[in-house]
């Protein structure tokens, strides 16, 4: 049985490989790391630029893109 953090990282890695390609994938990896990479500042950075309209607008279209099914896999 694989953990949580393993299954996410496997989904992270095929959804990687699959819009990059296996070589622009490992680039992105090696330059987050070289980098240090931050993903929760770079997201605070990111929402912390939006005014509220425009963070209203970017959840009301991911909500419409991606219903809420209730089918969500339970690991």
């Amino acid at each position: 049985m694989i953990t949580n953090a393993e299954y996410v990282m496997n989904r992270g890695i095929n959804c990687l490989i699959k819009e990059l390609g296996p070589i622009e994938t490992a680039e992105f990896i090696v330059a987050i790391k070289a980098d240090n990479f931050d993903y929760t500042e770079w997201r605070k950075d990111f929402f912390d630029k939006m005014s509220d309209e425009e963070y209203r607008k970017e959840a009301v279209e991911y909500a419409r893109t991606h219903p809420f099914t209730g089918n969500a896999k339970v690991i």
